[in-house]
């Protein structure tokens, strides 16, 4: 059978996953919707500020904030949000006007307006117990409010890098019914200039589900739909700061524990002789189009010890599909990967990116990632590897070997002169959270502010980053539902199919303070005592065991003023 021929026959096969349109995605109802005895005593609709580090019900009067004075360096985005509530059913809409400091001006064109969408979430303690939290940023024209309801709206400000410093002033306007409401809220841009999201030093790294979306949208699997739906996306996660791109090299990773499980991106083909012949199509399609979104630090391969210990293959000699169940140290298992990785070292010289790619293992036992990692090496001793490991003496004599090493939050126990030394030798620490810890985190139902703090507690221990273990692995219907399986609300997925979220945006936030650190670290290394306040601001993000009675707004707020004193 003609190569590409069978090449086209794994695509469809591999696009054969279970799909569905996208969803209007009509807001469940609030199981829990509390006292409503206020709403009797809001006779016309109001429009409040609120605050950043408050989730609102939408079943409840909020609560008036007061104006937020925000502060930003230029080429930083900055984040505020007001709260609409109704006794009656209300059509708004939303829009921000210019910034205005005496004649210097910021277009209303770097603000913008989303509506809060509320998604079902779970709690801590009680996976049975489910409730409604805003969380989806909604960027549409207009919004239908249903009586006695609440609805958030949240306002980012993109500063552009060329405002003129100074103190800004502007207004959100809400129409409510053809009647206009208004907000001021005030804005310092500083004198200081945060770097380009390419350039910022953070090492992110957001695994990214390319499968979600085909399925989402209903896309056919790698067709031009389906990379014109994936781009707005993987631009968002570009101007975060993410550097790292997620390919699937082997079939199913990690089985099935996503709602769309990852395909191999490689074909592998066993010819009639033995021999072995390997398709890169769609390995490099992907890579060139992340590329193209502005994702062009480091190419993550999963994964050559897969949780299955499944491999497939196609048998040109009857073109059918086949698999092999073996493990890292038998002889089945060294066949199939040496000749595979051999062949993609080749491939990668070829395309220039050898020495931007890693082979990447996670979490597996340590008997299987040193029999993995010799192979590996004997493959190509300069093949870069990557893990998410447990620090522990066993892994120590590895570690230095190792291009990109990632700890979980509550056993990043690391010594800060290995980090130290790593990063001399162009070498990545990370830690990471994934349905664990508990706190903090970024689930649906997580304080929003503990996606801030994640980034500060990077840059308190010296990390060089940060990695998740998924940006978009989006459950059935996340823009209604955010709760899957055994994993906790939203653990899977960290932005939606159209849009942002809030905790998306605080995680951006706590990654621009770590931007800020780095560049204030490297010029008080000329000034001890500024450089001792810089260490005693980021001391209550030290911790690697978590205070459960942590108020992380409260310290993130602390922090941020601190480090406004230092500039």
């Amino acid at each position: 059978m003609n190569h590409r021929i069978l090449l086209g026959l794994i695509i469809i096969l591999a696009a054969a996953i279970p799909a569905a349109t996208a969803q209007p995605e009509t807001e469940p109802a609030d199981p829990k919707p509390g006292p409503q005895e206020a709403w009797n005593l809001l006779k016309k609709p109001q429009f409040v500020w609120g605050n950043t580090d408050v989730r609102y019900s939408r079943s409840q009067v909020p609560t008036a904030g007061k104006a937020p004075e925000l502060y930003a360096w230029r080429g930083e985005r900055v984040c505020a949000q007001a709260v609409f509530a109704t006794p009656e059913a209300a059509t708004i809409t939303v829009r921000a006007g210019e910034l205005t400091c005496g004649k210097n001006r910021i277009p209303a064109t770097a603000i913008q307006c989303a509506f809060v969408r509320y998604v079902m979430t779970d709690t801590y303690n009680n996976r049975s117990d489910s409730f409604l939290m805003p969380d989806m940023l909604d960027t549409s024209a207009r919004c239908e409010v249903a009586a006695r309801t609440t609805r958030p709206l949240w306002i980012t400000i993109r500063v552009p890098r060329a405002a003129v410093p100074g103190d800004y002033k502007g207004t959100i306007t809400l129409t409510c019914n053809g009647r206009p409401m208004r907000l001021a809220y005030s804005l310092t841009v500083s004198k200081r200039t945060l770097p380009e999201p390419k350039d910022w030093k953070i090492h992110l790294d957001l695994w990214q589900n390319p499968y979600a979306v085909a399925r989402y949208f209903n896309v056919p699997l790698w067709s031009r739909e389906h990379f014109d739906r994936l781009r707005p996306l993987m631009e968002q996660y570009a101007q975060a700061g993410g550097k790292a791109i997620t390919t699937s090299i082997m079939q199913h990773p990690w089985k099935s524990q996503t709602q769309d499980p990852f395909e191999s991106m490689i074909v592998k083909m066993k010819h009639i002789d033995g021999s072995w012949s390997y398709d890169y199509t769609v390995f490099d399609r992907w890579v060139e189009f992340m590329f193209s979104c502005g994702v062009t630090g480091q190419i993550d391969c999963y994964t050559i010890v897969p949780w299955g210990y499944r491999f497939e293959y196609v048998d040109m000699a009857t073109s059918t599909l086949q698999h092999i169940d073996c493990k890292p140290g038998e002889p089945a298992y060294e066949a199939y990967i040496l000749p595979f990785l051999t062949d993609f070292a080749r491939h990668l010289r070829a395309k220039g990116w050898f020495n931007r790619t890693c082979i990447a293992m996670d979490e597996r036992p340590m008997e299987q990632f040193r029999a993995a990692f010799d192979i590996v090496r004997r493959a190509d001793p300069e093949f870069r590897i990557k893990g998410a490991i447990d620090y522990s003496p066993e892994i120590e004599k590895l570690v230095p070997l190792m291009h990109d090493i990632s700890l979980i939050h509550d056993h990043a126990g690391i010594p800060a002169e290995v980090v130290e030394q790593r990063r001399d030798n162009g070498q990545y620490t990370t830690y990471y959270t994934c349905n664990a810890p508990l706190r903090p985190n970024t689930f649906t139902f997580s304080p929003p502010a503990e996606a801030t703090w994640i980034g500060l507690h990077a840059a308190a221990l010296g990390f060089d980053g940060y990695l998740r273990w998924a940006y978009n692995s989006w459950v059935a219907s996340p823009c209604t539902d955010s709760r899957f399986r055994k994993w906790y609300s939203g653990d899977c997925y960290l932005v939606y199919p159209n849009g942002s979220s809030i905790r998306f945006e605080r995680l951006v936030q706590g990654i621009q303070d770590y931007e800020k650190i780095c560049l204030l670290r490297e010029e008080a290394k000329s000034s001890p005592t500024k450089l001792k306040a810089l260490e005693q601001l980021l001391e209550p993000f030290k911790a690697v065991r978590y205070d459960p009675d942590t108020d992380a707004g409260k310290l993130v707020r602390e922090a941020e003023s601190a480090l406004k004193k230092l500039e």
